[in-house]
C-alpha cells in the first residue's frame, strides 16, 4: 500500500494525471524512512561517559560510577553548536561496552543514579533529548549491545536487561530518529566480577535481532535502525576514518540497506582525552571525509566528544564552525540552477530533462523503457566556473545507474571532465579528485582535477540497469582551503610531558628494533615474530611516569597489531613492578593512538609485554611514548 502512495504521487501533477506514466519501480526500495534519513546527510555523533573520566576508549566494566560528574554540562550549548555548523541531529552514547548507563534505568544499578551529578538524580540522555527538541534537532541514541559490566551477559538473563534498556529509551525521551547498535561481540570484563571472558558467537543469535527490530518498529516506527547484524535499515560504511566504497549500491538481497560513514573529530579516539587539542582534523580533512561519504552516496556521522567538564573541546569545535562553513559555501550557488536543459530522449512533459535543472528533488528526467544509456545537454545561462558535479536519482524508484560521464564544451570542443567507471574499479581511502563516474543513487559528488569554465555540458548514462531516473545535475565551487582556516585554539587541558627518548637503550626480542617504537615516525615499527613478545627500554636514569600511549601500525596491515598488553617497571633492572595490564580495543576499525594512564610510580626501567595480537604469531608496536607528570 505504501509503495502504491509514493508511486501515485510521483506521477501526478497539479491534480492531473500525466499522459506518460512514471517508470516502474526497479529492485529494492527505500522506505519514506530511509528516504528522510538519507537526507539529512550529515549528523554528531557524542562519546560521552566513564571513558571521559578513565582516559580510555574501552572500559572494562570495573569502572565506580562515582567518576562521572561533569561540572559545566550544558546539553543546550553542544546542541546549538552542532546546528550552527549545519548539522542535521546528534546521536548520543547512552550507554558504552563499559555498560554505565548514563540515564536511570531501571534495568541495572550500574547507572548515572550512582554518580554524585545533579546530587545523583542527573539524566544526561533527558538533557539531550530535551535540548534537541527545543531547537527542533533530531535525537538519537546509541546502546552497546556489550556489556562488560552485567554479570548476566553472554547468558539470557542479559537479553532480557537489553530489551529494558532498548524499551526505556525509546518510550521515555520523545522522537528517536536513529538507534545505533554496534558489532562488539564480547571479550574480556568486569562481568558483575567474574573477571572473565565472554563470547557470544553468532550475535544475530543471541541479541535475537528479529525481536529487536520487531520491538522499535512497535514503539518507534519512524526510528532507523543502524545495524542489529544487517536486519536495521543502515549498515557500517567499513571504516573508522570516514569514508565508504564506492561505488555504493544501497542494497542487501531483496531489500534497501543505506550506508554510513562514520568518525572522530580528534584523531585520539571517541571519547576525549587530555591533551587532544593538537589531533584536531582540519576542515580540510573533513571536506575530504564529507565527499568519501555523502560524495559517495551515503551518510556522515561526525564524533565529538566533550571533556570532563561536560563542555565540548575548542579546538574541536572551532575545526568543525570551520568545516560547516566551508561547507555552506560550497553548496550555497548551484551554477546549473535554471539552465536549459534537452535530451536524447523524454519519457514526456512530466519527466523532462528540464527537471535536472529545476531545484526540485522529487522531479526527475526520465527516458522511455528500454533505454539505459540516455544523455542530456544543459545550457547555462552564462558561462560559470565550478570544479563539482553532483548528481542524483530519484531512489523512490530504485537505484539504477552503474556508470556515468559528463563532457564539458571547451573552446569549441566537447571534453570529458568526469569519465565512465569500468566495471570492478573500486574506489577505497580518500581517493578524491578525478574520479570515476560509478553509482549515482541518493548523490554523487565528483570532484574535478581542476576547476572549468563552459555554459555548457552533456550528461551521458553509460551503464544502468533499467531506464535512469536523475533528479538532479548539479555544479558546485569547491571553496579554497585558505577561506577556512580556524584559528589555533590550545588543548583544554595540559596533558602529561613526553619524556625525550634519545639515548635510551632496549634489549628484549627484536631488540634491534625497539627503538624504531620510539623514533617519532609511525611508518617503521618495532617487530617481533613471536606473541607473547616484549622488549625493555633502559632510561639510563631514574624518574617519575604515569603512563604511556601505543599507535599500532599504520601501514594498512593488522596482522601484530598487539591487542592485549602488560608494562612493567624497574629500578633496578630485577625486581619488577606491574603497572597497567590491559586490552587496547578497536584496533581493526580505528588504528589510532590509545593513551593509557596509572598511578605514578618511579622506575629506569620499562618492560613491555605484548601478551596477545591480531593475525597470526607476531608483534608490533609503531609508536610508544612514555609520560610523566608536569612539574
Amino acid at each position: 500500500m505504501f509503495r502504491r502512495i509514493i508511486l501515485s504521487a510521483l506521477c501526478l501533477g497539479t491534480g492531473v494525471v500525466s499522459a506518460a506514466s512514471a517508470p516502474a519501480p526497479y529492485g529494492p526500495l527505500p522506505t519514506e524512512q530511509q528516504v528522510n534519513w538519507l537526507r539529512m546527510e550529515w549528523y554528531a555523533f557524542v562519546h560521552f561517559g566513564l571513558n571521559t573520566y578513565t582516559n580510555r576508549e574501552w572500559g572494562y566494566g570495573d569502572e565506580s560510577p562515582t567518576l562521572f560528574n561533569p561540572s559545566s554540562f550544558d546539553a543546550e550549548s553542544i546542541v546549538l553548536t552542532f546546528k550552527n555548523a549545519g548539522m542535521n541531529g546528534m546521536i548520543y552514547t547512552a550507554k558504552h561496552h563499559d555498560g554505565f548507563c548514563t540515564w536511570p534505568t531501571q534495568s541495572t544499578d550500574h547507572n548515572i543514579r550512582r554518580s554524585p551529578w545533579r546530587n545523583g538524580r542527573g539524566d544526561v540522555v533527558r538533557e539531550f533529548a530535551r535540548a534537541c527538541d527545543r531547537h527542533d534537532f533530531p535525537f538519537g541514541t546509541y546502546l552497546s549491545p556489550w556489556d562488560r559490566n552485567c554479570a548476566e551477559y553472554g547468558r539470557e538473563g542479559y537479553l532480557r536487561v537489553y530489551y529494558k534498556q532498548i524499551t526505556e529509551l525509546l518510550t521515555k525521551y520523545g522522537p528517536i530518529f536513529e538507534i545505533w547498535f554496534d558489532g562488539a561481540m564480547g571479550g574480556d570484563g568486569f562481568y558483575g566480577g567474574a573477571r572473565c571472558h565472554r563470547n557470544i558467537g553468532n550475535a544475530d543469535n543471541y541479541y535475537n535481532y528479529q525481536h529487536v527490530v520487531r520491538l522499535i518498529r512497535r514503539l518507534q516506527p519512524n526510528c532507523i535502525i543502524w545495524g542489529a547484524a544487517g536486519r536495521g535499515d543502515v549498515t557500517w560504511g567499513g571504516s573508522e576514518k570516514g569514508f565508504v566504497r564506492y561505488p555504493l549500491w544501497n542494497v542487501q538481497g531483496n531489500r534497501w540497506l543505506s550506508l554510513e560513514g562514520d568518525t572522530p573529530i580528534n584523531r585520539r579516539g571517541w571519547f576525549w582525552h587530555p591533551g587532544q587539542g593538537s589531533q584536531v582534523k582540519t576542515p580540510e580533512h573533513l571536506m575530504e571525509v564529507y565527499l568519501s561519504s555523502v560524495g559517495r552516496g551515503a551518510n556522515l556521522i561526525l564524533n565529538l566528544a566533550p571533556n570532563r567538564d561536560g563542555r565540548l573541546d575548542p579546538a574541536d569545535v572551532a575545526s568543525l564552525e570551520a568545516f560547516g562553513n566551508m561547507r555552506r559555501r560550497l553548496l550555497a550557488t548551484d551554477y546549473a540552477r535554471g539552465a536549459s536543459a534537452t535530451a536524447s530522449e523524454e519519457r514526456g512533459a512530466r519527466y523532462s530533462a528540464a527537471n535536472l535543472t529545476d531545484g526540485d528533488i522529487e522531479s526527475y528526467w526520465c527516458p522511455n523503457d528500454g533505454t539505459a544509456t540516455p544523455s542530456a545537454e544543459i545550457t547555462l545561462r552564462e558561462p560559470a566556473t565550478f570544479d563539482v558535479v553532483r548528481l542524483r536519482e530519484q531512489i523512490r524508484l530504485g537505484q539504477r545507474v552503474e556508470a556515468f560521464k559528463v563532457e564539458a564544451f571547451v573552446d569549441g570542443e566537447w571534453i570529458t571532465i568526469v569519465h565512465p567507471g569500468n566495471p570492478g574499479e573500486v574506489e577505497t581511502q580518500f581517493n578524491l579528485r578525478g574520479g570515476k563516474g560509478h553509482t549515482i543513487g541518493n548523490q554523487v559528488l565528483r570532484w574535478l582535477d581542476s576547476p572549468v569554465t563552459t555554459n555548457r555540458l552533456r550528461l551521458t548514462i553509460t551503464r544502468s540497469k533499467a531506464c535512469p531516473c536523475i533528479s538532479e545535475f548539479s555544479l558546485l565551487r569547491m571553496p579554497l582551503a585558505t577561506d577556512s582556516e580556524p584559528e589555533p585554539v590550545a588543548a583544554t587541558e595540559e596533558g602529561d610531558v613526553v619524556l625525550n627518548s634519545q639515548g635510551w637503550t632496549f634489549k628484549g626480542y627484536a631488540a634491534n628494533y625497539a627503538s624504531l617504537a620510539f623514533d617519532g615516525k609511525p611508518d617503521t615499527m618495532w617487530q617481533s615474530g613471536r606473541v607473547p613478545s616484549h622488549f625493555v627500554v633502559d632510561m639510563k636514569r631514574e624518574q617519575t611516569i604515569n603512563g604511556f600511549s601505543y599507535l599500532p601500525r599504520q601501514d594498512g596491515t593488522t596482522q601484530g597489531m598487539t591487542s592485549r598488553y602488560r608494562l612493567e617497571v624497574s629500578t633496578d633492572g630485577s625486581t619488577w613492578k606491574n603497572v597497567s595490564e590491559g586490552e587496547f580495543g578497536n584496533l581493526r576499525a580505528n588504528p589510532v593512538e590509545q593513551i593509557i594512564s596509572f598511578d605514578p610510580v618511579r622506575a629506569r626501567y620499562i618492560r613491555f609485554f605484548s601478551t596477545a595480537a591480531l593475525d597470526g604469531n607476531a608483534s608490533s608496536v609503531a609508536e610508544m611514548k612514555i609520560y610523566a607528570p608536569r612539574p
